[in-house]
């Protein structure tokens, strides 16, 4: 091992050096997301904020990715060193420099599918107010007691809780609307009771 290694020119030692660090560091970054998704408390918060409701995507330059082009980049330029002669070794470099960005931007496109594949399964309340809902089991009038109701929102059918301010029960099967939320409960009215809101 230590005749290969004094066999190597400079750049192929600074390549060597390169994907075993770097190397080392992905493997550490996989298992810790590893134990992040099984429910442990370890994780990496390098690769800034990330908008899982939205559209916002995945930097390019996160640590993950950085690591990746090290990594992906060094071995694929040593080996290409090693297989063309010293005196085109800038072939290497160029091959180090294109395997590095595939790596890259592969990483930032698998990143970017995982996060579209999470789905957040808490109930944001606040989200609820102004949609249109079908009562499941009748309300009773001037907050006397609770009753259900159903609808679709974010991205999921959905039963609630729910009470009116109104002087008339809410029937089964009445459309009502969302006016507020407390204490995991929807305060609805009647579609059109002092509204005209779609």
């Amino acid at each position: 091992m230590i005749e290969w290694y004094q066999t190597l020119t400079v750049l192929e030692q600074v390549l060597f050096w390169l994907g075993i660090v770097s190397t080392l560091l992905l493997v550490v970054q996989i298992v810790l997301m590893c134990f992040s998704a099984f429910g442990g408390d370890l994780d990496l918060d390098g690769d800034g904020d990330i908008d899982v409701d939205g559209d916002s995507g995945v930097s390019i330059f996160t640590i993950k990715s950085v690591t990746a082009f090290f990594a992906v980049g060094s071995w694929a330029g040593l080996l290409t060193s090693v297989l063309v002669p010293e005196d085109v070794s800038w072939v290497a470099v160029l091959v180090a420099i294109v395997a590095g960005l595939v790596a890259m931007f592969a990483v930032a496109f698998i990143i970017r599918a995982m996060l579209r594949l999470q789905c957040n399964g808490a109930v944001e309340p606040e989200k609820l107010v102004g949609k249109r809902a079908t009562v499941y089991v009748s309300i009773p009038p001037m907050r006397s007691g609770r009753g259900k109701i159903t609808l679709d929102a974010q991205g999921r059918f959905m039963e609630v809780d729910a009470l009116t301010e109104g002087a008339e029960r809410l029937a089964v099967d009445e459309v009502v609307e969302i006016v507020s939320t407390e204490n995991e409960c929807a305060v609805v009215k009647r579609v059109g009771q002092d509204s005209d809101k779609a």
